[in-house]
């Protein structure tokens, strides 16, 4: 392997062998990954606190011993700022909790810590991790939209700032920003990872999610949150035997270059010797996406009701959400969650020999402008489904910008969804 000029552009898996091979320092990497945030910040503004330098490598070297010899090696991770760290606060997007101080690290932090990972700092989310943009921009095109919610974390990692970052999903949050900015998302099957600490908006759609370049990087995220080792999890590339397509247009609006890069990307598998196959539905999933929005309804206005005493403090948005959920009756809510169980039984026993099902991860490219966020429609059924997703770059638009697409896997089959995702990242590259 020939190393590049800079060592930030590295995977984390990559870094970590430079390091034991003695072709970079740890010190030259996270110098390297502290330039580039000199450098973009100003312009990106991902971060909502971060560690200086001086700092950080204090931290480094004030325990080096400790991180010469730890999974991590003392790399940095960047993390989303509804999860708690107890020395950073936790704001979530919200001036309701403006200097809010976890005296505990979450869970997925304090693993993370234990495996040798120093956290460079708190990445921007929306308010409460729904709509309310934050600060940061698109690393790809400055004029628009990174996605959300976990808007900072995204961008960060795709700006090679940071090699990996923690976010949540419970729409399309983790996924959506993945697909804009151009990053790998994974949002594990529900009740995968812990979410102590990691702030509800859903709890019956929340779910973990990772942010990387490769998806070696998210395998080796995987085995510190489940405190596996790595070699214990099946880690080789697989390739599927078939596919299952699911045309954009099953689900919501969809551009017209986002329908012809699926359909790009269905012939080179054709090309690679899978059997692809074409999702044939009425109205289940675009069903879905209202039953999506009913559960998150229900659950948002009953677990934001400290924060629903402060009304002039939350945005228009969130509010209505709110409100909808409070005048919604319970047996909508329970019916949509039946809904949604039975929406992954009828999915899965269509093709029960198919492997992953294939469709766009947004509706297009990311839009112009930072007042909104982007829809999350795309996401709306799988998450509703409680599914394992991974949305990997390498679809190009014609103005230049990525186009992504997700994966999507039966529910706990996340080892497999990695593998595969691992042999569809050489298709894309």
């Amino acid at each position: 392997m020939t190393l590049p000029l800079k060592p930030n552009t590295l995977s984390l898996s990559q870094m970590c062998r430079s390091i034991e091979k003695g072709e970079h320092t740890a010190e030259a990497i996270i110098n390297a990954c502290f330039d580039q945030i000199e450098a973009r910040e100003p312009d990106v503004r991902a971060w909502q606190y971060q560690l200086d330098r001086e700092a950080y490598l204090k931290q480094y070297r004030d325990n080096q011993s400790f991180y010469e010899t730890s999974l991590l090696k003392g790399l940095p991770v960047g993390i989303k700022d509804i999860i708690d760290t107890k020395d950073m606060p936790t704001e979530m997007g919200s001036p309701i909790h403006k200097g809010r101080q976890p005296i505990d690290d979450a869970t997925c932090v304090a693993l993370i810590r234990q495996a040798g990972g120093i956290v460079l700092g708190k990445t921007v989310t929306t308010e409460f991790a729904y709509f309310k943009p934050g600060k940061t921009s698109n690393p790809k095109d400055l004029a628009r939209t990174p996605g959300g919610s976990s808007s900072g974390s995204a961008a960060a990692v795709a700006d090679t700032m940071v090699p990996v970052a923690l976010g949540s999903q419970t729409a399309a949050s983790v996924i959506r920003p993945a697909a804009y900015c151009g990053s790998i998302g994974y949002v594990g099957s529900r009740g995968e990872y812990s979410l102590r600490g990691a702030q509800p908006l859903a709890q019956s759609l929340d779910s973990l999610g990772l942010f990387s370049r490769h998806v070696e990087d998210i395998q080796l995220l995987r085995s510190i949150l489940l405190r596996q080792s790595l070699s214990d999890a099946p880690n080789e590339s697989v390739k599927p035997l078939r596919v299952l397509v699911c045309q954009g247009a099953l689900i919501g609006d969809t551009s017209v270059e986002m329908a012809q890069a699926l359909s790009t990307l269905s012939d080179r598998l054709l090309n690679q010797g899978v059997d692809v196959v074409d999702l044939e539905a009425g109205g289940e999933l675009l069903e879905m996406v209202d039953h999506h929005g009913h559960i998150m309804a229900w659950e948002v206005c009953r677990n934001l009701a400290l924060e629903s005493n402060s009304p002039e403090m939350l945005s228009d948005p969130l509010s209505d959400l709110m409100e909808q959920g409070k005048s919604m009756k319970r047996a909508r809510y329970l019916s949509s969650l039946k809904t949604a169980e039975e929406t992954d039984k009828w999915l899965w026993s269509l093709c029960d020999d198919v492997d992953v099902v294939l469709a766009p991860a947004a509706a297009d490219i990311a839009p112009l402008g930072h007042d909104k966020t982007g829809s999350p429609h795309m996401s709306r059924p799988w998450q509703a489904m409680g599914l394992p997703v991974i949305t990997l770059p390498g679809m190009q638009h014609s103005a230049g910008l990525p186009l992504g697409v997700q994966l999507i896997a039966r529910h706990r089959d996340d080892d497999r969804l990695l593998q595969i995702a691992k042999w569809f990242e050489t298709v894309l590259a």
